[in-house]
């Protein structure tokens, strides 16, 4: 703009070579515009909905043959299904809290990326009870669950969480749409951001609950757990905010300022150290005084749960160095620090549910089957010598297709939803 007031001229606004100059970066920006929704979208969109019907597909034969087409059984009831529940509902988190946090306080946010986080809360939200649907042996019986509902049970807690958290997540993002249009209040917008603030905390606690009130399980019996998997869900939620973050920059559907993403990347790196460090506290209270509870720290550090204890903690400290180093901060490495973050705490929901059934809670189980155990033959040494559960092909193919759907959620979500911030610009929230 001109200054008027000395009759000088502090910037290019009368220079014509600059006005053509932004009138080219304009167009650029409107090409990519119109080319994003194109092809490359629907391809992708075509290829979620091909793998979820995939999924049902295989669901199908799973619901006709029964669960014995898994590799769940007695002494491992659950598996891949519900490990994959617990990392859906931790990496809603992100999304969501990453949005509300800036309105419920009054404080800067992270520019411009308020609705895509909350559409991406919304679709691994989906997942998450798809998770819960398929793990069912006999899901039309799910009525059941609501007539003859135990309100003292963790289980429906968790359920009741779950339902209201995703309505929640829809309203959340129908009033930001609302109030970008004139049409809600800025006040209305906080009082619900706070809302789904406290909901965001209390679903992921409710989940560790479930485990963590079974004292017969060594591995899930701490009051640690609710804490751990609220700081865990921040790690994934807020890893898979920037992972989507920077694509869709890199797609042109965001107009991103760098200095966000650093944001994002320091916050990420605080809530990594915050979670080895939960990690570690549980740890050190397990191995200290030589009880029990040495046998989890062994079965985790040398045991058949090494792989995937040291593929989190090497992950996550990495993530961390990408995080906290102002020269490793290029977007290539704030993405793969990211997913190291995502599959670290996918470790660790692996750690928890299997290593909860790995030790055994019964000196005599009673007689071996094919129903108790896939190697049932082998004794009890023999079961617990190695891991206890590995998904089979079927469970792996239905899964996919869960995520499948997820994925085609939030993609429906980006084409068809105003998710952009006004003019395409990245104002702080």
């Amino acid at each position: 703009m001109s200054d008027f007031s000395t009759g000088a001229i502090v910037d290019d606004d009368l220079d014509l070579s600059a006005a053509k100059g932004r009138s080219k970066s304009h167009e650029a920006v409107a090409a990519k515009t119109a080319a994003w929704g194109g092809k490359g979208l629907n391809a992708a969109i075509g290829v979620s909905a091909v793998i979820m019907v995939a999924g049902i597909v295989l669901w199908g034969v799973q619901l006709s043959g029964g669960m014995v087409q898994t590799g769940m059984r007695n002494l491992s009831s659950w598996g891949l299904y519900i490990t994959s529940f617990m990392f859906f509902v931790g990496l809603s988190a992100g999304g969501l809290i990453i949005s509300s946090v800036p309105k419920a306080f009054g404080i800067a946010g992270f520019g411009g990326i308020s609705k895509v986080a909350v559409m991406s809360s919304i679709a691994c939200t989906v997942a998450a009870i798809g998770m819960v649907v398929v793990d069912l042996g006999q899901p039309a019986r799910l009525w059941e669950l609501f007539a003859y509902s135990n309100l003292g049970s963790p289980l429906m807690w968790d359920i009741v969480v779950l339902g209201t958290y995703l309505i929640l997540s829809c309203v959340y993002l129908w009033a930001q749409v609302r109030a970008d249009a004139g049409k809600v209040s800025h006040t209305a917008l906080r009082v619900i951001s706070v809302v789904a603030l406290v909901t965001a905390v209390l679903v992921h606690s409710v989940t560790a609950w479930i485990f963590g009130l079974q004292q017969g399980r060594e591995m899930w019996h701490t009051a640690l757990l609710a804490p751990w998997f609220v700081s865990s869900a921040l790690v994934c939620g807020t890893a898979l905010v920037m992972v989507v973050a920077i694509a869709l920059r890199r797609a042109g559907y965001l107009s991103l300022d760098q200095a966000y993403l650093v944001k994002l990347a320091k916050l990420l790196g605080a809530f990594v150290v915050v979670d080895l460090y939960f990690f570690g506290c549980d740890l050190l209270t397990e191995a200290f005084p030589g009880g029990s509870g040495a046998e989890v720290v062994a079965m985790l550090t040398a045991g058949p749960l090494v792989p995937y204890f040291w593929t989190e903690v090497v992950g996550c400290a990495l993530c961390a160095v990408i995080c906290f180093t102002p020269a490793l901060r290029t977007n290539a490495l704030l993405v793969a620090g990211s997913l190291l973050a995502i599959l670290g705490i996918f470790c660790k929901r692996v750690q928890l549910l299997v290593g909860g059934f790995q030790i055994a809670n019964l000196d005599y189980a009673g007689p071996l089957t094919p129903m108790q155990h896939t190697a049932w033959d082998s004794g009890l040494s023999g079961i617990y010598g190695g891991m206890v559960y590995w998904p089979t092909p079927l469970e792996l193919g239905v899964t996919l297709g869960v995520v499948a759907l997820g994925v085609l959620v939030f993609l429906l979500g980006i084409k068809l939803l105003p998710l952009r911030p006004k003019d395409d610009e990245a104002p702080s929230e």
